[in-house]
């Protein structure tokens, strides 16, 4: 590497790159091993500091902390020899900093700089400009810092890495690394020091993190920058800037036990620590006195992206904020932080290590051993947290000061679970704390090693006490779980400590985990036996104390050279007794010592009552069996136990009550004797019940039990017989004693509990063991006592199974009435007898009664004649049960009656015994004639079966109810004198014309005198006519006149009245004056009338007229005209026409004139005069006055009244407005409240007042305030303001309940508005709406949990992740403004089973079977099960798996190396929702096997089932072979018989193919005989007794060969190899069995000497055999596997291929998907397209769907097909438009439920009743394959035209069976057409629709409203959907085969690197080796059979050579359950290794 100085040019320094690359450099030089660099860095480092002033100056960064917001807080000075006036000047400018404005400059530790600070300022450092040190800050600042490694990284970088030992779970200490910060924090604390521990995995607050707090003094920036640097220990770090602030490290004084807290030592475990827990952490710190918290992130991401981003990576920034300052974190995953930094606020100082990112298996661990971890930290801090003298319960020199001092609280906080809270102090079972609390005495010492080296030392008695040792076992050590004593078991002395070693070490008060120190000369085990007993030595423990003399790991898990300085021959020892050290012999004190604990602490047993010895059988061991002394009693714990003692057992299951029966000791023994235990024979009590021995230890005898309560306990078990019996109905439908029910009543079902005397349910007769006792079964019996005699109608057994009781299903046959008796009886299960030791067992009966049951159908009865219209009448009815007899009517029966065409009616039912009356029925309708018309009556009783029955009635006309009179004018004129004529009908109330006898109608005038009365008879015809003349004298004017019409005989028929106008004749009479209108209307004016006109009017075309008497008008002449006078000015021409001048009106009113108008002459004089009083004119206007205000709050009352009238154009009041008018009167507004609205008439003003003016909630905004009155309006504005929030209103509610499966969303987001009291919108930014389930049993998560409402007053959730059982549950929303609670909306979700979602394997297979070795399994059939309890069939055959290893496991999940196999494909006979394991291989190895399925529902979700335990028996039988083969034997024929044995002892069993033992049934013989080899004939040995063959007993397939020897001086060849065949003979076999003979080869000699060498040499050839065997074995499993993977390889290549040419046939170039991530963007966009096509509009289907959940349900008819076609769509949705709404279902049952559910209201169709047979046949026009004529229209079947998404082929099946063969052609003459030719050719022909929608019925029908087809409009959405575009399944299709060929890319990929590692593995130097090794053995092996006189074709393959060279390590034959084969090979090779170096 090159200089790292700057160059010479550079005025201002280097870069900041510069300046860090340096230390970069080093560091990277470091890690390179060249030291030179360090060197430089070293020197570099010491100087930059002095010269940088000078040479390159310094820069400073000056934050301006004085104002919350500024455009550029920080800023970057430079100084060169400045001095700090200089500097303060230039800060001045900078910052523009007025003069006279006071400001300080303070580092980021809150020091205010002075001269002397400023020149120590390093360059790089951080300042603060501020009004005041201790101002707080406004915005957080980032302190740049550096914190590159230390050069300790490289001087000590070979210790040991942290967590590098022992193996053990490490967690806790690195927990106990960051304590040791802490305490090292705290120790300057006056109060308590407070070290906290939370484990955050709570998802709500964020992803998981674990923090550590405690109240110490805090770190500075610069203390925060040191602990970031690697390896900068205490004792080279500087904790300031400044160096008068610098004081270096002090050594602590010593105090006891080096409790000093100086544990925080070395700089590396706290790093260490925090990446070995997680990803990242977050130093938050806060200094003693510093208003500041500073903060630094190092994370494991940043490190990378610095390093990806070739960055500086040892460089960040502190920052440096506020208390509580957390607008920081905006990160998710760290919501718990917000919290975490507002507690801050109350802290003076702390530090916080928050880690985050923790490992999974971290997680599990700290969750799920809780108990495991806490204690272990208890244990390393015991005497930390309880003071020196540790937690001694029972001491009182425990001082509360430190027991107070310390507090480590540990708090785990998970999602809804209650937090644990635990504080170390209160861990009770840490060890220390046992051996404190179960010691009796202590042996203190001390150790002095050179130097300052002290080792305080403590040795702890645990004495044996009565009957065990109290030395403390580990809590949670695996051995002492596994060490439970089992009640048969024999244990004669069990040992304390045992091989543990006697003292765990203890650094400055802290535990060093893994160094122990096993024991020291002085007080080790002695070689020879002294005067205290050895086992003395296993019932001590110890404890060291060292200072920091010694030397730790960095890690602080192991003593570097502890145990080697304490045994030091320089190490002196001394005894510590009360504190002072004495200068003994330490060995001699510690031995007097251990003798007198002995001899006054330990506790034993005394034997008395010597009677014998015995041998004992039942010890399984035995060398154990003999010899037992045998005693009559003992003394223990004061107490003596005799024979015949009553005394019961501890710690035995069961607990044993017995006698005793006598004390045993094993030893050969006698008189009395101490031992430390022994055992006791009790004979079990009670001996009715129990006729048992057992044999247990002493110390399980109960010493605290009494005599009464063993005596009860024998009195309770004799209680336990059977007493009687407790039956109950659980369905709730008890029937009593004596209780009558109705026939076909539901008999059960029914519940027996055995019950004892004390009450307990039973199943078995009491007995010593489950399986020694007898079953009880219940016999249930039902008899019918019928007239002939009593029979049995029901007989049942039940048996009680371990989770059901004794149980019998509901009984539905007792339909015969009479009386019945139900008999309950137990019984014994094996005889079936009902007396136990002569007692009967318990027994029920219970006497009932059956009687008719309730109706099922019915029946009329007769009904009387006539029928008439309204004449009511009644019909009797009878009631009948399911089984024909007659019933009671329900009370609850609502009879309907129904006829088409009539009205009925009725006046209720009756009901008489079994009668069922209907009364009162009446009937209403037209009748033609008098004949009536015949009508059937619909009698409907719901609920019975049929509901419906028919009356058949004859109807005739009615009684008379009304007249009908024409004509029916309301006025008629009729002249004095004239004839009028009347026609009259009688009508029944139907309207229908009736007849009666006696029918006389009256016509009667009224209204003056002498008028005529008629009579007309309409009996006969109902109708008539009357002609009557009227004549009146003396009219003068019109006459009104009345005629009556009515029927006497009827007072129930109303009168009919006609009013007649009669005119008089004419005659003259006065003068009159009249004024026409503009409108053509005539006013006259009477005599002295006054006329109110309209003012400003002009009163005109006034007119006046003479009359008759009569009032009739007399002609006008000139010479009258001529006499008329008026007071005001006319002209004659006026009066001659008859007219009158015209009179102005004054426009103001309230002025009357005078006007007269008379006619004399010689005879009379008229006159007639008026006075006109101007009105106003006609109302123009309305006018309304009130207060002005401008607005009103909604929902308010307008606080004034608001007057209205009417005025004319003039202004003038116009009395248009009357009190009446009050209610014509409308006002009107947008939301105007009328309920408090009053319109009131004013007498006083004549006005309309309006009072109560409120609007209803609505848009806030002007509002016009309207007020009508006919053609009048007035319009006021007013502003309406919005009423307060009260209420929350939800939008688009929708139907409830929501159906929901558990884990999903709800798909629409739930939006709710904020409304005033009235439900009116009311926007209010500050209330916050939230959503929570009003029950804790519904878990959701809402996005977002609580919001405000936006500018509209509206909040929108997203329920998701919905999770509950099934059942109902209700959201409820709530809102809140200030301390204001808004109440909300309940929403009603109702959680349903997901028919999709797996909850549980099912497995069936045939459990008879027999798992022979080698054979194969049965087939085992796996049924997936959904929520609902349906099998789930949509599931991938590759997601499940059959999981097998051998034993039985201890846990509900496999081990790690069970071997996977996958399902078969299923048969065509087998079903379709099952997974089948078919022909899998059983395990060649004898022994149980576990096997467990598991199913993969998604990468971190599996399903498993229960675990099977299959058996597996050895196979046929086949060989005789040894256990492990023998080596070959090397004899001589010379005189010492060890030199002739050819066997000494050999043990050959009878095996199957797969060496299993499999003659355990057979017995024979084996005989054993000589051969030589297979050519030639050759001189044989013999064996002593000059024989040629031998036999041995075979027994259970064993044979034991012993001392087989050959004669001596035995004849046979030297050097010759013969060869002993072991022949089994057996008996029993089948005679086409033989048994293979195991043969054994040997080598045999004349002489010694010979036969010495040739023994070496055969032991090496055998070795040798079994090495190449094993070699070769290992290169055939990997030529085996290379040509695998080849073949693998080479398959996915050609399928890669393959889809390649597929892809090129979609104009897809494979070059542009090359790579996986090419093609993941490629099926990114083409799924992107895919969204957009189904987003687009096309036609929908709007029946809403229901019932989908059930699995059972395909769904709705409309919406199980598509139509691409509109018009197709359009006729066939019109066509099914009855069966739309259809729900079709699998299964009648489902279709029933559907139908239970809706109440019948819903069609449903069950495919499994439905019968269709597609024929496939061609159209009609079409006859074996010729077409009969040539069709129009283009006919097709209709069916072809649908599109089915989902199960194609049921599909088909509904819409065959709906249409049938309709057919579709284009047009309604193609249809006639297509029908002619079909009928014309014989054939029928089916329904014809046409596609512009009309139709043709199958019988030829068209035309009509009902054959044509509305427009598509008018079908309100009830059509067949439209299918996505044809692109959208090219997409489909196009994705598809890109993840095909994404998974072939990936799989060729994963295969040919598996190959070439392959490859490469066996080209490695190791496998080279390997081959060379096997060579050079086959030639030493040929050498040695050479040598041994043997060819190469004659080898030594014995039948067991291949299974020993294998091994039995696997139990599985790795051909026949495929492993991982690398890991096999890579097995194989390392024992290959092995057994090489071996040899």
């Amino acid at each position: 590497m090159g200089d790292i100085s700057s160059k010479p040019g550079n005025q201002d320094g280097p870069s900041r790159a510069a300046r860090i690359s340096p230390c970069v450099a080093g560091l990277r030089s470091a890690a390179a091993g060249k030291p030179r660099i360090t060197s430089r860095l070293r020197r570099r480092s010491r100087t930059m500091a002095q010269h940088r002033s000078a040479v390159e100056g310094r820069r400073l960064t000056v934050f301006d902390c004085r104002t919350e917001a500024s455009e550029r807080p920080d800023r970057e000075l430079s100084i060169a020899g400045e001095d700090l006036d200089t500097f303060l000047r230039a800060v001045s400018r900078e910052f523009s900093i007025a003069e006279g404005e006071a400001f300080v400059l303070a580092t980021t530790d809150r020091k205010q700089i002075n001269a002397s600070r400023f020149e120590e300022l390093k360059d790089g450092s951080t300042l603060y400009l501020l009004h005041s040190v201790d101002q707080e800050l406004h915005v957080a600042t980032k302190e740049p810092i550096m914190f590159l490694p230390h050069y300790d990284t490289l001087i000590k970088s070979g210790m040991y890495e942290y967590y590098a030992s022992e193996g053990q779970k490490s967690l806790p200490y690195a927990f106990a690394e960051l304590i040791d910060n802490a305490l090292s924090a705290t120790v300057k604390n006056t109060g308590v020091r407070n070290i906290e521990i939370r484990l955050l995995f709570d998802d709500i607050q964020g992803k998981p993190a674990v923090v550590i707090l405690d109240n110490g003094s805090g770190m500075t920036s610069k203390q925060l920058n040191n602990w970031a640097v690697y390896r900068l220990s205490k004792f080279s770090r500087e904790n300031s800037d400044f160096q008068s602030d610098h004081t270096g490290y002090i050594r602590p004084l010593p105090v006891p036990r080096s409790l000093n807290s100086d544990i925080s030592y070395f700089g590396v475990g706290g790093k260490q620590a925090v990446f070995y827990i997680g990803q990242s952490a977050r130093m938050i710190t806060r200094p003693v006195g510093s208003p500041d918290v500073h903060e630094l992130v190092l994370s494991k991401e940043e490190f990378e992206k610095k390093e990806r981003n070739r960055e500086e990576i040892y460089c960040g920034f502190i920052r440096n904020r506020k208390p509580g300052d957390s607008s920081h974190i905006d990160s998710e995953d760290e919501r718990f932080l917000h919290n975490l930094i507002q507690e801050e606020v109350q802290k003076d100082s702390f530090t916080a290590v928050v880690i985050t990112g923790v490992q999974p298996e971290h997680i599990a661990f700290l969750r799920s051993d809780f108990q495991v971890w806490t204690r272990e930290l208890a244990h390393i801090y015991h005497y930390y947290i309880h003071g020196a003298q540790g937690n001694d319960s029972a001491s009182l020199l425990r001082t509360s000061d430190i027991i107070t001092k310390i507090d480590i609280q540990i708090c785990l906080l998970e999602k809804s679970k209650t937090p644990r809270m635990l504080n170390l102090r209160l861990v009770s079972n840490d060890m220390q704390t046992l051996y404190i609390n179960s010691c009796v005495d202590t042996f203190e010492f001390r150790a002095h090693v050179e130097g300052d080296g002290i080792v305080e030392g403590l040795i702890r008695y645990h004495p044996f006490l009565y009957d065990k040792e109290t030395y403390p076992e580990d809590p949670y050590s695996l051995s002492n779980a596994a060490e439970e004593e089992d009640e048969d078991c024999v244990i004669f002395n069990q040992e304390g400590r045992g091989k543990r070693p006697i003292f765990q070490c203890f650094w400055n008060g802290r535990l060093i985990p893994y160094t122990t120190v096993a024991e020291f000369d002085w007080c080790a085990r002695p070689k020879k036996s002294g005067s205290v007993p050895l086992e003395c030595l296993n019932r001590i423990s110890g404890v060291l104390f060292t200072n920091d003399h010694f030397q730790v790991s960095t890690n602080k898990l192991t003593f570097m050279d502890l145990e080697l300085q304490l045994k030091d021959k320089e190490t002196i020892f001394t005894r510590v007794v009360n504190g002072q050290e004495q200068r003994v012999k330490i060995q001699k004190e510690f031995s007097q010592w251990l003798k007198e604990c002995h001899e006054k602490w330990d506790k034993q047993v005394k034997f008395l009552g010597f009677q014998g010895i015995m041998a004992r059988m039942d010890v399984s061991t035995k060398k154990m069996q003999s010899p037992w002394a045998k005693f009559s009693s003992i003394e223990w714990d004061g107490k003596t136990y005799s024979t015949g003692q009553y005394v019961k057992t501890v710690k035995t299951h069961p607990i044993i009550f017995g006698s005793i029966m006598q004390f045993l000791l094993y030893g050969d023994h006698e008189g009395d004797v101490y031992a430390t235990g022994g055992h006791v024979q009790l004979a079990v009590e009670p001996k009715q019940l129990f006729d048992e021995v057992k044999t247990i230890p002493i110390s399980k005898l109960d010493r605290a039990a009494n005599l009464k309560s063993i005596k009860k306990y024998i009195d309770d078990e004799l209680a336990k017989l059977p007493d009687k019996l407790r039956v109950t109905w659980p369905e709730g439908n008890e029937w009593t004693p004596n209780d009558v029910r109705s026939a076909g009543t539901p008999f059960g079902p029914i519940q027996v509990e055995i019950l004892n005397k004390k009450g307990e349910s039973m199943t078995r007769m009491p007995g010593t063991n489950l399986s020694s006792s007898k079953k009880l079964l219940m016999e249930l019996k039902v008899f019918w006592h019928s007239p002939t005699g009593d029979i049995e109608t029901n007989s049942h057994i039940s048996q009680h199974g371990g989770k059901w009781p004794y149980w019998f299903k509901t009984m539905e046959n007792l339909s015969k009435l009479g009386s019945y008796t139900l008999h309950l009886q137990a019984v014994l299960n094996e005889s079936s007898a009902s007396i136990f030791a002569g007692q009967k067992l318990p027994s029920y009966r219970m006497k009932f009664s059956i009687c008719a049951g309730s109706a099922q159908k019915f029946t009329l009865g007769a009904v009387s004649t006539p029928f008439r219209v309204a004449v009511p009448f009644s019909v009797p009815v009878e009631f009948l049960d399911e089984f024909g007899q007659h019933a009671k009517p329900p009370a609850d029966i609502k009879p309907l009656l129904e006829c088409s065409g009539l009205d009925l009616s009725c006046d209720g039912t009756s009901v008489n015994g079994n009668t069922f009356t209907i009364k009162g029925v009446k009937a209403s309708g037209p009748v033609k004639n008098f004949q009536g018309k015949g009508y059937s009556v619909k009698v409907i009783m719901p609920g019975m079966k049929p509901e419906t029955q028919l009356l058949k009635i004859n109807l005739l006309p009615g009684l008379p109810s009304y007249l009908k009179v024409k004509p029916d004018t309301v006025k008629m004129e009729v002249e004095n004198g004239t004839c009028q004529e009347f026609r009259v009908e009688v009508h029944d109330e139907a309207g229908n014309i009736t007849a009666h006898p006696k029918l006389i109608v009256r016509c009667q005038f009224t209204g003056t005198t002498e008028l005529p009365l008629e009579a007309l008879d309409c009996s006969n015809t109902g109708t008539g006519l009357f002609k009557s003349k009227l004549y009146i004298k003396n009219v003068k004017a019109d006459l009104m006149i009345t005629a009556k019409f009515d029927i006497p005989s009827c007072k129930n028929v109303k009168t009919v009245e006609q009013v007649l106008k009669v005119t008089p004749s004419r005659q003259v009479a006065r003068l009159e004056i009249f004024s026409q209108q503009e409108d053509g209307s005539i006013i006259a004016l009477k005599d002295g009338e006054k006329v109110g006109w309209t003012a400003g009017d002009i009163l005109q075309d006034l007119h006046f007229q003479m009359f008759d008497e009569a009032d009739r008008a007399v002609p006008l002449t000139p010479s009258l005209a001529r006499k008329i006078k008026v007071n005001w000015q006319a002209s004659c021409k006026e009066l001659d026409q008859g007219k009158l001048p015209n009179i102005p009106v004054p426009t103001v009113a309230k002025e009357e004139h005078y006007y007269q108008v008379s006619l004399q002459d010689e005879t009379s004089s008229v006159t007639c005069s008026f006075t006109i009083m101007p009105r106003p004119d006609e109302p123009k206007r309305m006018k309304a006055t009130w207060k002005s205000i401008a607005s009103v709050r909604m929902g308010e009352l307008l606080p004034v009244d608001i007057c209205l009238e009417v005025v004319d154009q003039f202004g003038n009041k116009t009395p248009t407005l009357t009190s009446a008018c009050v209610n014509s009167f409308g006002v009107s507004a947008d939301g105007l409240d009328k309920t408090s609205l009053k319109v009131t008439w004013q007498e006083s003003s004549q006005s309309i007042v309006i009072q109560g003016v409120r609007f209803l909630p609505g848009a806030p905004g002007p509002r016009e305030l309207c007020f009508a009155w006919r053609e009048f309006a007035e319009c006021v504005r007013l502003n309406v303001l919005p009423g307060p929030p009260k209420l929350l209103s939800l939008l688009d509610k929708p139907e409830e309940p929501l159906q929901v499966f558990s884990g999903n969303s709800i798909e629409r987001p739930l939006v709710v508005q904020i409304c005033d009291e009235w439900g009116s919108p009311s926007p209010e930014p500050d209330a916050i709406i939230s959503l929570k389930a009003t029950s804790s049993d519904l878990s959701i998560t809402l996005v977002p949990p609580a919001q405000a409402g936006d500018w509209e007053g509206k909040a929108s959730f997203l329920v998701k992740n919905v999770t509950a059982a099934k059942g109902e549950y209700s959201l409820e929303f709530s809102g809140a403004l200030g301390k204001q609670s808004i109440p909300g909306p309940v929403v009603k979700l109702k959680v349903v089973p997901d028919p999709n979602r797996p909850v549980k394997l099912t497995v069936h297979y045939d459990t008879a079977s027999e798992f022979r070795a080698g054979g194969f399994f049965p087939v085992f059939s796996v049924t997936v099960l959904s929520e609902d309890g349906g099998a789930i069939r949509n599931l991938s055959p590759a997601s499940i798996s059959m999981l097998m290893w051998k034993g039985e496991s201890m846990g509900p999940r496999p081990p790690s190396g069970a071997a996977a196999l996958k399902c078969s494909k299923p048969k065509e006979t087998e079903k379709d929702d099952c997974f089948y394991f078919r022909d899998k291989i059983i395990p060649d190895r004898i022994g149980k096997y576990t096997i467990q399925f598991v199913v993969c529902v998604d990468k971190t979700k599996c399903l498993w089932s229960h675990q099977y335990v299959m058996n597996v028996v050895p196979s046929i039988p086949e060989k005789l072979m040894p256990d492990f083969q023998p080596p070959t034997p090397v004899v001589s024929n010379i005189r010492e018989v060890e030199s002739r044995t050819l066997v000494k002892s050999l043990s050959l069993k009878i095996m199957d193919e797969y060496s299993n033992p499999a003659g355990a049934h057979l017995n024979g013989t084996v005989q054993v005989s000589l051969r030589g080899p297979a050519t030639g004939m050759v001189e044989l040995p013999v064996f002593e007794g000059k024989v040629r063959s031998k036999s041995f007993q075979l027994s259970g397939g064993m044979a034991e060969i012993k001392d087989l020897v050959i004669l001596e001086n035995s004849p046979g060849m030297d050097g010759m190899e013969y060869i002993l065949v072991f022949q089994p003979l057996v008996r029993g076999l089948p005679t086409d069995s033989v048994l293979k003979s195991f043969e054994l080869p040997f080598m045999f000699y004349n002489d010694s000497k010979n036969q010495q060498q040739m023994a070496t040499l055969t032991q090496k050839k055998d070795r040798l055999s079994q090495s190449i065997i094993a070699y070769r074995s290992l290169f055939d499993t990997n030529n085996q596997l290379i040509s695998e993977l080849k073949d693998q390889l080479q398959d996915a290549t050609n399928k890669e291929d393959y889809l390649k040419s597929e892809l090129k046939k979609i104009d897809i170039n494979p070059t542009l998907v090359s790579t996986v991530e090419a093609i993941d963007v490629l099926i990114s966009q083409k799924k992107a397209e895919q969204e957009r096509l189904l987003k687009q509009p096309r036609r929908v289907c709007s029946i809403p769907e229901a019932f989908r959940s059930n699995p059972d349900v395909l769904g709705k008819v409309a919406h199980l097909a598509q139509i691409v076609d509109m018009d197709v769509a359009r006729v066939l949705s019109w066509h099914l438009s009855g069966d739309m709404d259809c729900v079709v279902t699998l299964t009648t049952a489902a279709a029933r439920q559907i139908y239970d559910d809706t109440q019948g209201r819903q069609q449903v169709l069950p495919l499994d009743s439905v019968f269709w047979k597609n024929s496939n046949r061609p159209l009609p026009h079409i006859r074996n394959g010729v077409c009969t004529f040539i069709p129009q229209g283009n006919p097709m079947f209709a069916r072809d035209l649908f599109i089915f998404p989902k199960n194609a082929e049921s599909c088909q099946i509904v819409f065959g069976n709906l249409l049938g063969d309709t057919i579709l052609v284009d047009s309604l003459d193609a249809a006639n057409h297509y029908r002619k030719g079909v009928v014309q050719s014989k054939m029928q022909c089916p329904t014809l629709l046409t596609r512009h929608g009309e139709r043709v019925r199958s019988n030829g029908k068209f035309g009509g409203l009902q054959n044509k087809a509305p427009p598509i409009e008018k079908l309100r959405g009830q059509v067949f959907a439209a299918p996505p575009p044809q692109q959208y399944y090219t997409l489909c299709g196009e994705i598809d085969l890109l993840q095909q060929y994404r998974m072939a890319m990936v799989k060729s990929q994963e295969t040919r690197e598996e190959y070439e590692c392959h490859l490469e593995h066996l080209r490695s130097p190791e496998m080279v080796q390997k081959e060379q090794e096997l060579k050079e053995q086959e030639q030493q092996l040929k050498d040695i059979e050479t040598t041994l006189g043997m060819s190469m074709s004659r080898k030594s393959k014995g039948p067991g050579t291949k299974r020993s060279s294998q091994g039995d390590g696997s139990d599985m034959n790795p051909k026949r359950l495929r492993r991982d084969s690398r890991s096999s090979v890579s097995e194989s090779s390392h024992s290959m290794g092995t057994r090489r170096r071996t040899s």
